[in-house]
């Protein structure tokens, strides 16, 4: 079996653009006939740049070889131009490649992917979404419009609502701006909205769901520290990301000076990367993005070094309908795995791009039993939804978003 084809599609989510506001796919096609699909987590680059890069990566290192050949795969790509070291950019096309492969593998042995990663661990996959605007919960006033990510008491009336509908978990950051550059002491109005905001739903949802507090490394060691005693009362799951991602040691000092878990990981790659976290004890859940991380299978990996420390892998997922099949595929097979980002229900446009949905009920992602990612693809919506919109990679490199 050898790969014999490429092709790619950056396809335009439509409002409210739930998971991103386009999605970068990816299709290999086999000697054989056969067809894989795979997805990119994107960071750095405009869309269309990095599926150029995609494409690029396949014809250098995929287009003439058997799908199976993983590890070849990867050792190639991860020391082309004689790097030999985590590249984000780089990896996001290898990942999205990486995915389409097993896809591949999977249909062509018949079973599903995680019957080939060590079968399957768990029947079904707890689930958490962000608190999204919800029909009737947004209004306007003269000073700013008032929603789910900054008044407390509508994020209260989403969580319920979510919380009705079967979610034993939701997520929010409302911890202030991000910036683009180095962390900096969070405001006290930033503070005090955090915490008022986890307390009214704290008080809205009571024990039936956990609380996961989202910030994207935007603070200081010591700012973090203030925003976690702030919140700490309402025993948040965790504090995502509270420092910047390149300095673990830095978030080991959050970690050391808080009760509430520590979460980080969709900005790494790589178990080089994710193995500095584990050494400096800096945070016990770990959030992979397989769009990004290194695929599925470096993934795995990732997940087992955590293992022996008894770190659990909570899979990232602001993406597509392809990353999110690829996530629940290796979530599956993971003793440590505690909890699945899932795009609400996964319906609206995530429905719509698959032949067929992922199956969600009651909270959980109940896994296909389908061959490979258990998903197919719909090319026909991916066709007729390009984007051509500008991109906000490019709008942040342009205009600091943190004075």
């Amino acid at each position: 079996m050898k790969i014999t084809d490429v092709k790619t599609w950056v396809v335009g989510n439509p409002p409210p653009g739930i998971g991103g506001k386009y999605f970068i796919f990816v299709k290999l096609t086999t000697d054989s006939g056969v067809v894989g699909y795979g997805e990119a987590y994107n960071a750095t680059f405009s869309a269309h740049v990095t599926a150029a890069m995609i494409e690029d990566m396949a014809e250098r290192y995929l287009i003439g070889r058997d799908p199976h050949d993983i590890e070849t795969f990867f050792r190639r790509a991860y020391s082309s131009g004689f790097t030999q070291r985590p590249d984000v950019s780089g990896m996001g096309c290898f990942s999205a490649l990486e995915i389409a492969c097993w896809d591949i593998i999977g249909k062509e042995a018949g079973k599903p992917i995680y019957k080939l990663l060590g079968g399957q661990v768990h029947e079904k996959l707890r689930t958490y979404t962000y608190l999204y605007p919800h029909t009737g919960s947004v209004h306007t006033e003269d000073v700013a419009p008032k929603n789910v990510y900054n008044d407390p008491d509508i994020a209260a009336e989403c969580a319920a609502l979510y919380v009705k509908q079967g979610f034993s978990a939701l997520k929010l950051d409302p911890a202030g701006p991000y910036t683009a550059f180095d962390g900096h002491q969070p405001r006290l109005v930033d503070i005090d909205l955090s915490a008022r905001m986890v307390k009214a739903i704290r008080e809205a949802v009571g024990t039936k769901a956990d609380i996961l507090f989202g910030t994207h490394g935007q603070f200081t060691a010591s700012g973090a520290l203030r925003m976690a005693r702030a919140i700490e009362p309402y025993d948040p799951l965790w504090f995502e990301e509270p420092v910047p991602p390149d300095m673990p040691e830095v978030m080991a000092q959050v970690a050391r000076g808080t009760s509430i878990p520590i979460a980080t990981g969709e900005r790494l790659t790589t178990k080089f990367e994710f193995a500095r976290v584990i050494e400096m004890r800096a945070a016990t859940i770990l959030q992979p993005n397989v769009g990004r991380s290194g695929g599925i299978l470096e993934t795995k990996k990732i997940a087992a070094m955590a293992e022996a420390w008894h770190i659990q892998i909570a899979p990232h997922c602001y993406c597509g309908p392809i990353v999110g099949a690829a996530n629940i595929q290796l979530a599956v097979t993971l003793p440590n795995f505690l909890i699945l980002e899932s795009l609400k229900q996964w319906d609206g446009f995530h429905a719509t791009l698959l032949k067929k949905k992922i199956e969600w009920q009651d909270g959980n992602v109940i896994p296909s039993n389908e061959p490979g990612l258990g998903v197919e693809l719909d090319e026909a919506v991916c066709d007729a939804h390009p984007y051509t919109g500008k991109d906000l990679h490019l709008q942040m490199a342009q205009t600091p978003v943190f004075p």
